[in-house]
Formats: C-alpha cells, sequence, structure tokens
C-alpha cells in the first residue's frame, strides 16, 4: 500500500504538470477562426488569390471516392484549382471512378486523373504517388494541398485555408480531420486518438517556430511550394512512413512556419468518410505506425508502455485499492493517501480528457473509458513493435516497411486512412 501510495502521488504531480504546462494540449481551441473575415473568404490575400492545386493520392479508394472527391470537385474558390488524383496502383477501378465523378454535372473543379509508375527502392507509397501529382503542377502554382481520398472538405475550405495561410506567413498548414465516431468502438478509441496524439504534439507548442516539436496530419495539409523545394522536396522524405509530420519537421528545419490545427465540426469543416467497423479496424490503423512513432526504438518502448500504464492505470488502481483499505481497516495512513491521490490524478485525468469528448460530441460517460483505452493501446503500440521485430513493419493496404523511418527526432504523425 505504501509503493501504491508513492505511486499514485507521483502520477498526481504528472497530471498537475500536464494540466498547467506541456502546450495545454488538452485545449481544442487550435482550429482556423470562424470570427475572421478572412477565413471566411471574405477578403482577398495580398496579391490576389494564389493558384493552388489539390494532389489526391489514392489506392483502392473507389468506396471512398464518391463520398470525399465531390466535396473538392464542388469547390467554392475565388482562385485558380485544379485536382489531380494519382491511382497508385489500385484494383478496384479507383481511376475509373475518379473519372466519372470528374464528368459529373456538379464538378466546378477540373480533374486530372493519373496512373501512378512503379514505385522506385526508398520510397513509401503514399509519398511517391505525391511526387508523380507534383510532377503534373504547372510552374505558376505557388500552392499546393495534400489530401487523403477519405477526406471530404466543406464547400470553402480550401478558401479558409489560403486566407488562413498568407494571413499568417505560414509555409505548411494542416487540419486533422474529424474522424468518424458513429459506432460503438468508433466512439470510444478516436477521440482518445487525437487525445493522445496531441499530448504527444501539443499543437500549441508545435506551432511556435522556436519550437523543436513538429506536427502535422496528414489528410489536409496544405503547402507552399517554394518552402517545399527549400527543404529538398519530397526527396527528403521519400521513405517516411509517417509522411505528415516528416514533412512538417523538414519544412521547419529550413526555416518555415508551420501551423497544425482541428477542423471544425460541421459542414463547413474538414472531415474522414472512413468507417471503422470493427475494433481490429481501429487497431490495424493505430498498430500499423505506432512503433515507427517511437523510432523502432525498444528504450522508447518500454517508456511508453510504462508511462501510459503510469499515467492511466495507476490513478484508478489506487484510488479503488484505498478506498478498499480504508473501509477494510487495514493500511492505515497509506491507504489514506493511495485513495486521495488516486482520486484526486483522476478527476485531473478526467478534466483533461473532457474537451477532447465534448469536440467529439459524446456522452460524457466516454471520459471514464480513457484507462480502458489505454491499455489498448499498450497492446496495440506492443503488436506494432512485435510485427517490426517479424519483419513486417508498418503495413496498409498491401505494402509492408520494415525499415527505419527518416523523419528524425520529434517526427510523428496521424494519418486519417491515407496511402503508406
Amino acid at each position: 500500500m505504501i509503493t501504491l501510495a508513492a505511486c499514485a502521488l507521483c502520477s498526481l504531480l504528472v497530471w498537475l504538470v500536464l494540466l498547467g504546462g506541456h502546450g495545454m494540449f488538452w485545449c481544442t481551441d487550435t482550429r482556423l477562426d470562424p470570427d475572421d473575415s478572412r477565413a471566411r473568404g471574405g477578403a482577398e490575400p495580398p496579391g490576389g488569390w494564389p493558384a493552388v492545386t489539390v494532389i489526391v493520392p489514392a489506392r483502392d479508394e473507389a468506396e471512398m471516392l464518391p463520398h470525399s472527391l465531390p466535396s473538392l470537385l464542388g469547390q467554392h474558390y475565388p482562385g485558380s484549382l485544379r485536382v489531380v488524383l494519382v491511382d497508385d496502383a489500385s484494383d478496384d477501378g479507383t481511376g475509373d471512378v475518379a473519372r466519372t465523378l470528374g464528368r459529373h454535372p456538379d464538378a466546378q473543379v477540373p480533374l486530372t486523373v493519373i496512373t501512378s509508375q512503379p514505385r522506385p527502392a526508398g520510397w513509401v507509397g503514399k509519398v511517391w504517388a505525391l511526387e508523380q501529382g507534383m510532377r503534373t503542377v504547372p510552374p505558376d502554382v505557388d500552392w499546393l494541398l495534400f489530401t487523403d481520398a477519405d477526406i471530404a472538405h466543406g464547400p470553402d475550405s480550401v478558401t479558409r485555408l489560403v486566407s488562413h495561410a498568407t494571413s499568417r506567413g505560414l509555409d505548411l498548414t494542416s487540419l486533422m480531420a474529424v474522424l468518424r465516431t458513429e459506432n460503438r468502438w468508433e466512439r470510444i478509441i478516436i477521440p482518445a486518438f487525437v487525445y493522445f496524439f496531441a499530448q504527444l504534439y501539443p499543437f500549441r507548442r508545435a506551432n511556435r517556430p522556436d519550437a523543436r516539436t513538429s506536427a502535422a496530419a496528414g489528410g489536409c495539409v496544405l503547402l507552399r511550394r517554394a518552402a517545399l523545394e527549400r527543404a529538398g522536396g519530397l526527396a527528403a522524405i521519400s521513405g517516411a512512413v509517417i509522411d505528415d509530420c516528416s514533412l512538417a519537421g523538414a519544412i521547419k528545419r529550413t526555416g518555415g512556419r508551420t501551423w497544425l490545427g482541428l477542423a471544425d465540426r460541421g459542414p463547413r469543416g474538414v472531415r474522414s468518410v472512413r468507417p471503422y467497423p470493427q475494433l481490429a479496424d481501429l487497431w490495424k490503423m493505430v498498430a500499423r505506425s505506432a512503433y515507427t512513432q517511437l523510432r523502432h526504438s525498444p528504450a522508447l518502448l518500454v517508456g511508453t508502455v510504462v508511462g501510459l500504464i503510469s499515467a492511466y492505470l495507476i490513478p484508478p488502481l489506487a484510488a479503488v485499492a484505498g478506498l478498499a483499505g480504508l473501509a477494510a481497516g487495514v493500511g492505515g495512513g497509506a491507504a489514506a493517501v493511495a485513495a486521495g491521490a488516486g482520486i484526486s490524478a483522476w478527476v485531473v485525468m478526467t478534466v483533461t480528457y473532457l474537451p477532447m469528448v465534448r469536440y467529439y460530441r459524446q456522452p460524457l460517460f466516454v471520459v471514464l473509458t480513457l484507462p480502458a483505452v489505454a491499455v489498448l493501446y499498450v497492446l496495440m503500440t506492443l503488436d506494432s513493435a512485435r510485427a517490426h521485430r517479424r519483419g513486417h513493419g508498418a503495413a496498409w493496404k498491401g505494402r509492408a516497411y520494415s525499415a527505419p523511418d527518416p523523419g528524425g527526432v520529434n517526427s510523428g504523425g496521424v494519418n486519417s486512412g491515407g496511402v503508406a
């Protein structure tokens, strides 16, 4: 009981630090400003609306495209805009579906569909698909929007992103799409998925030019072309399995300014249309890159597992054991300390999780599931490490990568369903 009380006190101290510091990771207010006239497309950027090319890498996405691609082809953007979809060796007719959607009467934005060439050694699939899309972009296009094939955009999404980036002098602007929370497992796991990522890479800290931390969400990345070229182009991250934050890190290391925020909910936002019907689907989403985020380091793996257990499991265990000890009249003062510290740490933990649960509009009882979801994440991370040890590495849609990710320190990412 004395040991448990000491652990509970340490956990409480950690949560108090996380509550008041660590970039205020638990806040959900880092978003495009809805009250800014520029964000609503009400003011033209200096020099006029720049030309933008949207590049969509798509591998076996025939089922998703009817729910996502029309939102890009129907964009209300005052400047020049075109969409390039790269069919990345699909077997399900992805390219044909895209061409059909591009010919729909409601499609206002020109669409070009190209077929991916064989992937060179050292390139991961998504980055190679983006590179091929890049090669079709005319020299006079200054801005690029990388977006996944399962991401649907509000009608003024491009306008808002360009306005935000140009008015703030940003080189990379990324939105973490609102993920689906329609079935039981999605409702329990998805808010924690985004919460854990924000804890690892606090948005406010990552958005500071002087901070070493860099982060992006690969589902929606608006990028200044000159900044990408200054960073060495996509070849600089050719082998990055976690491509989004590797890209943000490359831009930041070469003097660029980056920004990551949560997408707005509702019709004006950016959202993923990919369903995760079963726990196994969510498990694959997390496990495919969890060990890569830890740079394939056994030491970081051990530290992560210990950290998750200490932060998320010790508080409820200490609370229950301490209260049980007090009820049974055993443990004395240690039981009281364990109960008090455990309950306090659990309350602080719950307070930090509440904004994300409210952002995803879930019932309040979901906040109580966080310790259990943390256990699942421990198991998913261990499974990711096991797969790497067996030579499978990160895997997505029939491709596996066992080589270490070259993204470097502070490289990690969230893909809502992109092509790896």
